[in-house]
């Protein structure tokens, strides 16, 4: 996905909460959530789009995954990920459903602690990793306990290319071209221009100005998973 941008300044991040998780012996586990928050630097806490749903988590078992959340957040670093959960987790076993007991979680949340630095124009995935095995406690009179075992493992998932265009004021349709795939960039009054949500790969960068001026064009400009990749001044003559 493209998303650009007028200026380099205040460019945020984007970030997705998957949900995965490791086999139990059940038949099913269902965890009925309700929202997702993320705190980030300063404690500035961040609710974001989530599917709130029962999700049962043994259908997301040996590498699968499904998204519960998405959001855009300032640059910063994300210290924590909050799980609120609703009263309709349950557990199957041996084909019998029994209520799942998540008094803390109802309260306060399922806290995670992630230590993820935001750079701007990045978009960034964080894997949720259930343990079900371990996360369902027996109290061993016919009623179960949910005490969350989730290990977070966090990734950068795309790159951006940034760049200056001078003359400051040309008019120009900047682009980059990778293969079969093209995107396009506004020109600030500075005369910045971002590319975000790139793919990782290697880019051919256009500056395309109003007739008679020539074309401006940078090749191989590689684009890394969580870096932003600084293509330099197009100068335009």
């Amino acid at each position: 996905m493209l998303s650009c941008t007028k200026s380099n300044n205040g460019v945020k991040s984007s970030l997705s909460v998957k949900m995965t998780d490791a086999p139990g012996p059940y038949n099913a586990v269902n965890i009925d959530l309700v929202g997702v928050e993320v705190t980030g630097t300063n404690n500035n806490a961040v609710l974001l789009n989530v599917n709130n749903r029962i999700y049962n988590l043994l259908n997301f078992a040996n590498g699968k995954d499904t998204l519960i959340a998405t959001g855009t957040l300032e640059v910063g670093t994300v210290e924590q990920v909050r799980l609120i959960l609703g009263p309709k987790s349950t557990v199957v076993v041996n084909n019998v459903s029994y209520p799942l007991s998540t008094p803390s979680a109802e309260q306060s949340g399922l806290k995670l602690q992630v230590h993820q630095t935001l750079v701007g124009g990045i978009a960034y995935s964080i894997l949720l990793d259930f343990d079900a095995n371990q996360s369902i406690v027996d109290m061993g009179n016919g009623s179960y306990k949910l005490k969350p075992v989730v290990r977070t493992i966090d990734a950068a998932i795309s790159g951006t290319i940034k760049g200056k265009i001078a003359p400051v004021g040309t008019l120009v349709v900047v682009t980059a071209t990778s293969g079969a795939i093209s995107f396009s960039a506004n020109v600030s009054a500075t005369g910045d221009f971002l590319f975000m949500g790139l793919p990782a790969g290697t880019y051919t960068v256009t500056a395309t100005p109003v007739l008679p001026k020539v074309a401006v064009v940078k090749t191989s400009v590689v684009v890394t998973t969580g870096v932003a990749t600084d293509a330099g001044t197009f100068t335009i003559l």
